[in-house]
């Protein structure tokens, strides 16, 4: 990788700012401010465990000296997963279970960082086969073309209760396998982010309603885990800006949820956006317009994609620590938004699918600009391109490309080399097909 960047005499360098060390609210000490983020692995076996991949994986982002590392999502259900080769921790685990999760996170921390494990529950983006008929807060369909998603069942109170301790019970396995931490997946639309919003929580019980009502599962989660975990055991949420779609979890909402996030003691809120309706976390357009929240005039367009809610949300919170991820390409950008936009965590995502040891030389002051390349993917311009007005065409985009980044984690995990010259739709085959494959391995197996 090439420095491209040249500095005007700043008052501190980038790396400088970004190999500060940060201290949570709960005591524990990152040695860094950089984080590699949360990205779907697929490389559990057929009963949802680790595997010898996830120890080669994380051991070689650790190398690489991010003060945190984040694991895709572990799911807290088996009959509902992002996708079938996802880790999940639901009842008692056994011995192969547990010893798979240590060697996980001893290879993470080998090199001095932390890793905190992210729980999740896919609700009503549990693909149709994995799960037909999923269950929701609400019976509210992914409204996708093509038949990958099935009609949600509203779950019962007993059955959010049941959830609850799901995620307290997952939070408790991590801290005894040697993570150093959790944090809730509240968005990109999974089971969390539909409580959030209107759109897909239509109830009238105390789990739905007003914004306190449909935020009560978060709280409830955090508490519980809390309880479990012990006040030294660090807990952040993943929680979106906004869903970016007309009538669903506003901005606004975000800065009050993360305001009572702060009071109920999380040490980390993720600001991110998006829904795979909506996939802004993927810097993607969905199929309808998207809504785009105005936030204040005097905040400056970031080379982040949500750098620019950062200082709004900031308002709301005084205790917890504020991280952001996807978009950054640049030592200054980051640099900056810490600085500037009162960012304490810089999240580095599908940069570290194809540039690996990017976190070294960010914090050696040897690199200052890393290539995107989302610009080289999809299908092309115009009618094939990711604005097309062919829905089907812009939804093989999104999860193609998507596909496209997993292949290469799915590279890294096998010891070798990423490949920025895959081909596009090979890779979204590719994908396609393991999907099916392990969808069938799972049901076989159950």
């Amino acid at each position: 990788m090439q420095s491209i960047a040249i500095y005007s005499k700043p008052s501190q360098r980038p790396s400088d700012i970004l190999s500060q060390p940060l201290t949570l609210p709960c005591g524990a000490t990152l040695p860094n401010r950089l984080v590699k983020g949360a990205m779907s692995e697929f490389l559990a076996d057929s009963r949802n465990r680790a595997t010898e991949k996830h120890a080669t994986l994380y051991r070689t982002f650790a190398r690489k000296g991010p003060g945190l590392l984040f694991t895709g999502n572990v799911q807290v259900d088996r009959l509902h997963l992002e996708h079938g080769s996802n880790v999940v921790i639901q009842g008692p685990q056994d011995a192969k279970a547990l010893a798979a999760l240590k060697a996980w996170s001893s290879a993470a921390k080998a090199f001095g960082g932390q890793v905190w494990m992210q729980l999740s529950h896919s609700g009503r983006q549990t693909q149709k086969s994995i799960n037909p008929a999923p269950k929701a807060p609400s019976a509210v369909k992914v409204n996708l073309p093509g038949d990958r998603f099935g009609t949600p069942v509203a779950l019962t109170s007993d059955e959010i209760e049941d959830l609850v301790e799901r995620f307290a019970h997952a939070a408790g396995v991590a801290r005894q396998t040697g993570f150093d931490g959790v944090e809730l997946h509240a968005a990109h639309g999974y089971l969390i982010s539909q409580f959030l919003s209107p759109l897909t929580n239509l109830r009238s019980d105390r789990w739905g309603g007003d914004l306190a009502g449909r935020a009560r599962f978060l709280l409830e989660a955090v508490g519980r885990i809390r309880a479990t975990v012990g006040a030294d055991f660090p807990i952040g949420v993943k929680l979106n800006s906004a869903d970016f779609q007309r009538g669903g979890f506003s901005f606004e909402d975000s800065q009050i949820v993360a305001g009572w996030l702060d009071l109920a003691g999380v040490d980390l809120i993720e600001i991110s956006g998006g829904t795979y309706e909506q996939p802004k976390m993927a810097n993607i357009e969905g199929l309808e317009p998207s809504f785009d929240p105005t936030i204040s005039k005097s905040t400056q367009e970031r080379e982040a994609f949500f750098s620019r809610f950062a200082p709004e949300i900031r308002r709301s919170v005084s205790r917890a620590k504020l991280m952001v991820t996807g978009g950054f390409r640049s030592a200054k950008g980051m640099a900056q938004a810490i600085t500037d936009d009162g960012i304490d965590l810089i999240g580095l995502g599908r940069p570290l699918c194809l540039y690996p040891d990017a976190p070294s030389g960010l914090l050696k002051g040897e690199l200052h600009q890393f290539e995107p390349w989302e610009h080289r993917l999809r299908l092309g311009p115009g009618l094939l391109g990711p604005h097309s007005p062919i829905k089907i065409l812009k939804a093989i985009n999104g999860f193609g490309t998507m596909n496209w980044y997993n292949e290469q984690l799915l590279r890294l995990a096998d010891g070798l080399p990423a490949d920025p010259k895959m081909n596009f739709l090979m890779a979204f085959v590719r994908g396609s097909n393991r999907e099916r494959r392990v969808a069938r391995a799972l049901e076989s197996d159950r």
